[in-house]
């Protein structure tokens, strides 16, 4: 049931709305789970459809394409004529879409399933994020709202294989049908909730209008904070891509052990994700997103001089700093957009880190042709690149004077 505007109006002035916020996080743990099941299925695909690996290569690059790098096109749509309905109609298309990847006959539908998923998953981020800005109340507490939303999608990343890989063992690749079901389950509950969400939508937009803002759009300071998080996700995709190769070859580890430091990365990457939100309303969006690229290279450098387990310490710093700043810069980008919200999420959630997953071959040959070693110390340069593009940012954004 629709909650009374005024009692949603009176939550907002206090601070986030923790159903509301519930509701999108959710989604965006559930919408998530569709990316981190490609990785999960090229393998089996490769070895009973007998794939090539440059096919593989390729169904991962149609993924990353089609739910990163187009999420602008449907924010700036979003922008023009906003449709909370694209949230569950998204988050079930992107279920359906990796679903039938597993039964699809021929490797031109295989590869079609993972386009459609993946717009599904493009589809979904912009207007969800939107919706994270309104229900977050005032701008004391956007940062900490849109964190509570962000680690949703990187818990439903990490949750992807864990998910896939049993179902698929198990059931074989029609196993991937299941994954349906989560999606389907959840787009039904957005759709119950969305007579909800819509009472958080600005007067102007509620009718119909396009999003209107007192403060000036700064598309400048906008464009060196996309700069900072694209450097963070060549550094995110760098390390998700290689850690385990690294444990391996240069520590001697064990696959389980690799693995096992990766998922240590990833998780704390999260817990940083909550933590993060909360201080950078307290101290201040660029004093956060500053200081993260600042202790950084330190802590890779520090990684290439330790050893197995205590290199697990160091990746969970390194994770908490790098993944913690992800809701942080979706607020900034909206802030420096206040007028293109959705334009503004689509990039820092899509674009950005669509091109920053694009790196990880440029990385892969540093690694052939210097060593792992070397590669990871190339990795350390680029938070100091982000740093020194971060202090250019202004103090002041939006409503927020910390900021």
């Amino acid at each position: 049931m629709c909650a009374p505007e005024a009692l949603v109006n009176a939550s907002m002035k206090k601070g986030v709305d923790k159903r509301a916020m519930s509701v999108l996080s959710a989604g965006h743990l559930f919408t998530d789970v569709n990316q981190g099941a490609v990785a999960a299925l090229v393998p089996f695909l490769v070895a009973e459809r007998g794939l090539s690996l440059a096919a593989a290569g390729t169904l991962v690059l149609a993924a990353t394409l089609s739910s990163s790098i187009v999420q602008p096109l449907f924010g700036y749509f979003s922008d023009k004529m906003p449709l909370a309905s694209l949230m569950p109609l998204g988050l079930m298309l992107g279920g359906i879409g990796i679903a039938l990847v597993g039964v699809a006959p021929s490797y031109p539908l295989i590869l079609l399933c993972t386009v459609i998923s993946g717009l599904g998953v493009a589809a979904f981020h912009p207007e969800s994020a939107r919706f994270a800005n309104y229900v977050s109340g005032s701008s004391e507490n956007r940062a900490r709202g849109m964190s509570f939303f962000s680690v949703g999608g990187n818990a439903g990343f990490a949750l992807g294989p864990v998910l896939t890989t049993p179902l698929v063992l198990y059931f074989g690749l029609p196993g991937s049908l299941f994954l349906a079901l989560p999606a389907l389950f959840m787009g039904l509950i957005l759709f119950q909730e969305l007579p909800r969400l819509l009472t958080f939508r600005p007067e102007a937009v509620e009718a119909g209008g396009k999003e209107i803002s007192a403060q000036p759009e700064q598309w400048g300071a906008f464009a060196r904070m996309v700069a900072v998080v694209t450097m963070r996700s060549f550094l995110y995709f760098g390390l998700v891509t290689f850690v385990a190769q690294y444990y391996i070859e240069v520590l001697g580890s064990s696959a389980a052990l690799a693995n096992a430091a990766l998922s240590v990365m990833l998780f704390a990457g999260a817990a940083g994700t909550l933590a993060l939100g909360p201080v950078a309303d307290r101290v201040g969006r660029r004093t956060v997103l500053a200081g993260s690229m600042l202790v950084l290279a330190p802590l890779i450098y520090a990684f290439t001089l330790s050893g197995p387990l205590s290199g697990m310490l160091v990746l969970a710093l390194i994770g908490a700093a790098t993944v913690g700043t992800f809701g942080v810069t979706v607020v900034m980008g909206q802030e420096y957009l206040p007028g293109r919200i959705g334009v503004a999420a689509g990039i820092t959630l899509g674009l950005s880190i669509g091109i920053g997953g694009l790196g990880a071959p440029f990385l892969g040959v540093i690694a052939d042709n210097y060593g792992l070693p070397t590669m990871v110390l190339t990795l350390a340069a680029l938070p100091l690149v982000g740093l020194a593009l971060a202090l250019t940012l202004p103090r002041a954004m939006g409503a927020h004077p910390k900021a």
